[in-house]
């Protein structure tokens, strides 16, 4: 959570904002938000509410792709097709080949 509100803080500095703008920006106190910047615990649907209202979103990284990811978004790696990713061309047809045997 710690690395969570460590981004928010970035973020919203980043957009030029104070804790106190967040009630305009996303509906919610100085002292609500304040909680959740110092690491209080916080639902899931308020999570997202703030990083919708800071142009952020949410992905969910399997751990044995993490590093492939972080390398990725720092740009010192490439993209590799995995099994999350759309099939190559002819898979739907081994798929079906396979079937018909």
């Amino acid at each position: 959570m710690l690395e969570i509100t460590r981004i928010l803080e970035q973020r919203r500095k980043s957009l030029g904002l104070t804790q106190k703008d967040m009630l305009m920006r996303i509906g919610m106190s100085q002292q609500q938000y304040q909680r959740i910047e110092s690491g209080g615990d916080t639902r899931v649907s308020t999570l997202l509410r703030i990083l919708e209202g800071m142009g952020l979103q949410l992905r969910l990284v399997p751990e044995e792709q993490v590093a492939e990811v972080d390398a990725l978004l720092n740009g010192t790696g490439r993209l590799e097709r995995n099994i999350l990713s759309e099939p190559d061309e002819g898979h739907w047809d081994k798929i079906l080949k396979d079937l018909e045997d």
